[in-house]
């Protein structure tokens, strides 16, 4: 079928990394993998991080005016119109101005993947956003939901009867699983000692929850006194300078900031070192913890809303109480100490994400879902 993709947040192609245009990129990928024609129905951003009324006005305005644009392009051009709407991350501060009416008009189903409400927003700076985001998740045939966490919000707010429906967070895991090791590599690049092990840390630098995590993970750090271990940071962002700065207590040559890297060569990485580590404050469930997996890498993380369902405790990783420091250190001392049980914790990490978070089974069940939809729709 032909899908009109749109994500309100931030859209697939926007220049700066995150780990919400990882996620619609990934769906975009799994709908086209799947057999689907996937379009960009639009760029426009409606987030509005501020609580800003004249800015949601303005953005809710011009969302009006590119709806009508959308429905007079495919009225001009019948082959364009789709057989489908599917919106990806809607919420109080990123409303979908567009799907709803223009699927009402062309009379085809809308679908929203990642929609959340929180109703303590129905009231204050964000109150228009919240009601937009209401009425988008009432009308929609379905809900797809990447974090179990959202479902129960959503239920409270829309009834039982809402169109919920889980899909599990994914990745291609093939590449990271194919990956060879570059211990050597890495080491004389990056001026580390590969007899020494590795902890690894994959998230963007930026103010707020990332940065929140960060400080957790510098506190845990300086915890395991002369234990030996050398940390990979991968990432970067406007936080960046300050990161540098929280870190430097530990030492240099303990901690290496190695910057964004392209995707392909996050693969080895992930394989080359001994273990991976993630408060997660906040973290609706983290696409780094799958990466990691993929890779046969045990994992330490904060027991955050999503992040069970992705790292399992005792199986694939270790998981302490959100923020706190000290559980997070005992949790990598003991790592540190004991690499039979670093090895079963990747192994069965392994195990699991391959099984259960691979854009192949994702693939499938997107297009089960989306096919009964627009079946149900249709009749």
């Amino acid at each position: 079928m032909r899908i009109a993709f749109y994500a309100p947040l931030k859209p697939p192609d926007h220049p700066v990394p995150s780990g919400d245009r990882r996620i619609g990129r990934a769906l975009i990928a799994a709908l086209r993998l799947a057999g689907h024609e996937v379009a960009l129905a639009s760029r426009l951003r409606s987030w509005d991080g501020a609580g800003d009324a004249a800015r949601q006005r303005r953005i809710a305005r011009s969302g009006a005016r590119r709806a009508a644009g959308l429905l007079a392009r495919y009225r001009a051009q019948p082959r364009l119109k789709p057989d489908l709407w599917l919106t990806y991350h809607l919420y109080h501060k990123a409303p979908d101005w567009l799907g709803p009416s223009v699927a009402a008009a062309l009379a085809i189903p809308y679908v929203v993947v990642e929609g959340s409400l929180a109703a303590k927003r129905r009231e204050g700076p964000w109150a228009a956003g919240y009601e937009a985001a209401r009425a988008a998740l009432m009308r929609a045939d379905a809900l797809i939901n990447l974090n179990g966490d959202d479902r129960e919000g959503l239920l409270a707010v829309l009834g039982q009867g809402a169109p919920c429906i889980r899909l599990a967070p994914f990745i291609e895991t093939a590449p990271f699983a194919r990956a060879l090791q570059d211990r050597a590599g890495l080491a004389a690049r990056n001026g580390l000692e590969a007899a020494r092990p590795w902890l690894l840390t994959v998230a963007m630098m930026r103010e707020g929850a990332k940065a929140a995590s960060y400080r957790v993970l510098a506190d845990a750090l300086a915890r395991l006194g002369d234990l030996p271990w050398q940390l990979l940071l991968v990432g970067d962002g406007p936080a960046r300078r300050q990161l540098e700065a929280l870190f430097r207590p530990l030492g240099e040559e303990r901690v290496r900031f190695l910057g964004e890297l392209p995707a392909a060569a996050l693969p080895p990485v992930y394989r080359s070192a001994d273990l991976y580590l993630w408060p997660a404050i906040h973290e609706a469930f983290g696409m780094a913890f799958l990466e990691a997996g993929a890779a046969g890498l045990a994992v330490v993380a904060g027991r955050e809303r999503g992040v069970p369902e992705v790292v399992h405790d005792g199986e694939s990783g270790v998981l302490t109480p959100p923020g706190d420091a000290a559980a997070f250190a005992a949790a990598v001392r003991n790592l540190l100490g004991d690499a039979e049980r670093r090895a079963a914790l990747g192994r069965r990490g392994c195990e699991i994400v391959t099984r259960e978070h691979d854009i192949a089974s994702a693939a499938a069940r997107l297009d089960a879902i989306l096919r009964r939809v627009l079946a149900e729709h249709r009749a």
